[in-house]
């Protein structure tokens, strides 16, 4: 059985499985779902716990012991497994296999992984656990669901704010979720019940966003303006290198290159677009730059992509980030000049 986290709590309510895995990068979510299944399982009466942590050197014969010993005078127990690097070896494997094939009556296991690539998802131990019992992916949030999963947050509170304060919460917590509920527990503690005041919630929340380069690929694909800068001067404040975020831009003008080469020779758009081997809500954003770009600006893209290369290189003059900013506007089809002063940091 899969679920998504915002489903555990009705899954545990019902009753309580023998096995969980939780897999995913984004750690306040795993976290959460761990403690619902831990308090779940000590409601059931599964008193003991063993945590364990399969690093280097873990003996996998304290997993299978675990799970076939009773914990302290007969106390049933969660078995709390976390395996860090996500690749548990042959060994592990197979102790992972044993226990979903064979689970024990009076232990519940609960196994913590990281995000997973196709090749673990697809292994025969994934497979046996998810098959014997709940397996809950816990990815970050997409920048739309965030204003909505902030809203619930402040609910708890028996706090609310206008659809503005949340969105300007939004642009100062996105891609940093484990920040995101700090801020929250802050306006819990510095601001009264009910409706907050703008002003005061600007005041409180510090800028704690956190970007990486497929979301600032993301963002010049879809033609978001405001976000590409948002996202390059954080960047730039972080010293993010040069060379990856030319190197992206490449790899999409590429795309999008082939994607409109392929429309002019007859294939469907979203036919183009799949075939362009470009995964995840990128597909989605290289999708409107195919509808928005035309090819006659590309020639210009690309050269301008090589000006900005040569400039990371120490050839020419200029400022390579404000560069940077202007060709990726260009790309969202975007004035640069008075947008990126309007948009940078002071």
């Amino acid at each position: 059985m899969q679920l998504r986290p915002a489903q555990l709590g009705a899954h545990l309510a019902k009753g309580l499985r023998a096995l969980y895995v939780i897999h995913g990068d984004e750690p306040l979510l795993a976290s959460e779902a761990g403690d619902e299944i831990r308090a779940a399982a000590r409601a059931a009466g599964f008193d003991a716990r063993d945590v364990l942590v399969a690093e280097a050197g873990f003996k996998w014969e304290a997993f299978a012991a675990a799970n076939r010993n009773l914990g302290l005078f007969g106390a049933r127990k969660l078995v709390d497994l976390r395996i860090p690097s996500g690749r548990p070896g042959v060994e592990g494997a197979r102790a992972l296999e044993d226990c979903a094939n064979h689970p024990s009556p009076d232990a519940v296991t609960l196994v913590t992984l990281p995000r997973l690539d196709r090749t673990a998802q697809g292994s025969a131990w994934f497979s046996a656990l998810e098959r014997a019992g709940v397996s809950v992916a816990v990815q970050p949030l997409d920048r739309a669901e965030l204003p909505r999963w902030l809203a619930a947050r402040l609910a708890r509170q028996k706090q609310r704010v206008s659809a503005d304060t949340l969105q300007f919460l939004s642009d100062t917590t996105e891609g940093n979720l484990l920040a995101a509920q700090q801020e929250i527990e802050k306006l819990g503690l510095l601001l009264p019940e009910g409706e907050l005041d703008h002003d005061a919630v600007e005041r409180a929340v510090a800028d704690v966003a956190r970007f990486d380069v497929f979301q600032l690929s993301e963002a010049w694909l879809a033609g978001d303006a405001p976000r590409v800068c948002r996202i390059i001067a954080a960047l730039e404040g972080e010293g993010e290198g040069m060379p990856l975020l030319i190197w992206q831009l490449g790899e999409d003008l590429h795309a999008l290159a082939q994607v409109l080469d392929a429309m002019a020779s007859g294939t469907p758009r979203g036919e183009a677009v799949r075939n362009a081997r470009v995964w995840g809500r990128r597909q989605g954003a290289l999708e409107m730059a195919a509808r928005r770009v035309s090819p006659s600006m590309l020639p210009e893209l690309v050269t301008g992509l090589a000006r900005l290369d040569a400039l990371a290189k120490g050839l020419g003059k200029g400022d390579v980030w404000q560069e940077l900013a202007a060709l990726a506007l260009a790309l969202c089809r975007q004035p640069d000049e008075a947008l990126r002063s309007r948009l940078r940091p002071h």
